[in-house]
């Protein structure tokens, strides 16, 4: 689908998304605001991956039988889309994963295997930052008891943005690697990567991006943004579970060594030794998430279509909206920046004296579909010295309408259990 005036029609790309439409408790409509979890599917995703079963299933590459054929041509013109979609220089940069988190433990396990050049040991220091999902905290220390390497973080400040104010004691000559989150998943924050690349660059170190909540709602080019390693999940994107995205600097992927072994990857195998294959295809052993790749690239045409400047601007008109709808709520704690700059629509919060699994039980009674926990980012949770929040992340498809039945719904909540 296509939209043509400045802003997004919002009700017409609602069409696209037969979940919406569902009601939910018998007859309250849906009301889906859990986006930064996993994003809802359009019908032409849902097409794509029935076709693909349908029409062309097969496995990929070796084949040279007509379905063989056309599965790897759908499969290998995925990765085209993505290249483009994220500016990536090459198309052998982009590697297939079954999600973000596979994507950072590929490059925290190499990393620990490298060639001298790269590999880190003891002594040597991984940077990560306190608003870091758990995907991009567990590789590094486990790669840390691995190696004897130290693992160091920036902090967070009241206001839920980092704190750069010790950027040159953090990253120093001992850093090997800075592993850093693009947009918060609880706090909504838009990091400043710029300048944590600049400083990483004066010392020689690598950096790896996670994009997970931001490839879906910005534009993202690899290319500009300067790091080596991005990392972005497919499901939060319109796209099926089980299918993400790692790029990389093409001469590091030819550098560092495979992360798993077995069919694909392979150049030569004799009883003796094997020998690798050229990226990407050195870092997808085993057979791929082929169905998967097709409805992630009829996710990236979706997206295209619609066009990511577009869905930034809606986003953060949003966000403006939700951030002022909530501020006026009696008892609601933003958890994070206060106002709509350089932050995204996924807002969470606490209300005064109930815990958060209540608040989301209550909407859930009214249709309304939130996240509550500590959104697999606990370290940042214990940081604002509370045990949970509940989040509203919000996407292309949301509307001022449903941040309204959010706050009528926390009104139902406060006369349950205020």
């Amino acid at each position: 689908m296509t939209t043509t005036a400045a802003s997004l029609d919002v009700e017409t790309i609602r069409k696209d998304f037969p979940i919406l439409s569902r009601l939910v408790h018998g007859d309250k409509p849906l009301v889906y605001l859990d986006n930064a979890a996993t994003s809802q599917k359009p019908r032409q995703v849902l097409d794509a991956i029935v076709d693909y079963y349908e029409k062309h299933n097969a496995n990929v590459h070796r084949g040279i039988h007509t379905l063989a054929e056309e599965a790897t041509a759908l499969y290998e013109g995925a990765r085209d889309k993505v290249a483009e979609f994220i500016g990536a220089p090459s198309r052998d940069e982009v590697i297939f994963t079954k999600n973000s988190s596979e994507a950072m433990n590929l490059i925290a396990r190499v990393l620990g295997e490298a060639g001298p050049g790269y590999r880190i040991g003891p002594g040597d220091e991984i940077v990560i930052t306190e608003m870091e999902h758990h995907s991009n905290i567990v590789p590094w220390h486990m790669l840390a008891e691995r190696t004897g390497a130290t693992v160091k973080w920036f902090q967070i400040t009241d206001d839920g943005r980092l704190d750069l104010s010790t950027l040159d004691s953090v990253i120093t000559e001992r850093t090997k690697i800075v592993s850093m989150v693009h947009v918060s998943n609880l706090l909504g924050t838009i990091n400043p990567v710029e300048k944590v690349v600049k400083r990483a660059r004066e010392v020689g170190a690598l950096v790896l991006v996670d994009a997970s909540q931001s490839a879906p709602h910005m534009p993202l080019d690899v290319a500009a943004l300067g790091a080596d390693f991005v990392a972005f999940t497919g499901h939060k994107m319109l796209g099926p579970t089980g299918i993400g995205v790692l790029w990389g600097r093409l001469p590091l992927l030819q550098e560092l060594p495979p992360f798993l072994g077995g069919g694909e990857m392979i150049e030569v195998v004799t009883m003796e030794r094997s020998t690798f294959a050229q990226p990407p295809h050195k870092f997808e052993a085993g057979t791929p998430p082929i169905a998967e790749a097709v409805g992630l690239g009829a996710a990236v045409d979706y997206l295209t279509a619609v066009g990511m400047d577009r869905i930034a601007a809606h986003e953060h008109e949003l966000t403006t909206y939700v951030l002022d709808a909530l501020s006026a709520v009696d008892g609601v704690r933003i958890i994070g920046p206060a106002t709509a700059e350089d932050r995204v629509a996924e807002v969470s919060f606490t209300y005064a004296g109930i815990h958060p699994h209540d608040v989301g039980q209550v909407l859930d009674e009214q249709g309304i579909a939130v996240r509550v926990g500590h959104h697999c980012a606990r370290p940042a949770v214990v940081r604002y010295g509370i045990p949970a929040t509940t989040r509203a992340s919000f996407y292309l498809y949301n509307t001022t309408a449903e941040a309204d039945a959010l706050v009528k719904g926390l009104a139902q909540v406060k006369k349950v259990f205020g």
